[in-house]
């Protein structure tokens, strides 16, 4: 992932080749950080490496879908060197398997990630959480997060950012990818990698005077915890909704949890987040805004 000015766009197909991490040994796997956003911020998205590790936990063990990942934000990641996905397999049989994954960068460890892998079976019993009735995505209003083959609609929403904007503290997301991973392992990792987005701009809805335009200025904020569940099949074709919730937040801590429908309301995943919601330390002024976690 060149960062020269001819290769600094984000596009949906740079990002699945992103998150396609190549294996230096049976148990380890390096990961390329890809190109600084737009907005020239110089942190990693905790859930690109996330979806990195689902890539890397599906090739491990082949033949098995990731079912589950918790993960555990420690450290920031930085734009630049690559980071190194150290795999510890704590049980492999033939129905299930368990893994621990350690993501280090300049050999300092920075994210964590527990992974159960299975082979699916026929259902015994089966149900699912409907999709809300919420507006479709022709009566949803674009959100501008520029990303060539992504499109994004927000439910009620106008300016997601904005601390003057206030309504109840849940955010109805719709998605259109292009293109659509067939592989089982990249469609996982799209899904989680926008797990984390949107869940403090969710919380902060509910309270005026404080928005997301503020995060690393004079709040700071960021994600800490994401656990996604995939449901088996991971497929679908035209738009996703993703629903988040925020249950809580005190004590510089909030809590989101969420899910995703296919626009034909089949559940594909729930995800939760723990995020830090806390006043900006004067410490935090030594750092440049690009690089705050």
């Amino acid at each position: 992932m060149a960062s020269d000015s001819g290769e600094s766009i984000w596009t949906v197909a740079r990002l699945l080749d992103l998150f396609d991490v190549e294996a230096e040994s049976q148990d380890r796997f390096v990961a390329p950080t890809g190109i600084a956003d737009a907005d020239e911020r110089q942190v990693v998205e905790g859930t690109q490496v996330l979806a990195q590790a689902i890539v890397a936990a599906a090739k491990r063990f082949e033949g098995k879908s990731i079912r589950s990942v918790h993960s555990v934000f420690a450290r920031a990641v930085l734009v630049g060197p690559p980071v190194v996905l150290d795999i510890d397999v704590v049980s492999e049989g033939r129905s299930t398997a368990t893994a621990f994954i350690t993501a280090s960068q300049n050999g300092k460890r920075c994210m964590t990630f527990t992974v159960l892998a299975d082979v699916p079976t026929p259902d015994v019993i089966r149900h699912h959480l409907p999709r809300p009735a919420v507006a479709g995505p022709d009566g949803a209003n674009d959100c501008e997060m520029p990303m060539a083959g992504r499109q994004i609609k927000l439910v009620d929403v106008v300016d997601i950012n904005s601390p003057d904007e206030v309504g109840p503290p849940e955010v109805y997301a719709w998605l259109h990818y292009e293109p659509i991973p067939a592989r089982d392992d990249l469609a996982k990792a799209l899904i989680a990698y926008f797990t984390g987005h949107l869940g403090i701009s969710t919380t902060m809805r509910a309270h005026a005077g404080i928005g997301t335009a503020q995060s690393h200025l004079t709040v700071s904020t960021a994600p800490m915890t994401v656990t996604v569940s995939f449901h088996e099949p991971v497929s679908w074709s035209g738009w996703l909704l993703y629903t988040h919730e925020s249950t809580q937040v005190g004590a510089g801590m909030s809590y989101i949890r969420g899910a995703v429908h296919t626009e034909e309301g089949e559940l594909i995943a729930s995800f939760t987040q723990d995020a830090l919601i806390r006043p900006l330390r004067v410490t935090d002024n030594a750092i440049a805004a690009e690089a705050r976690i």
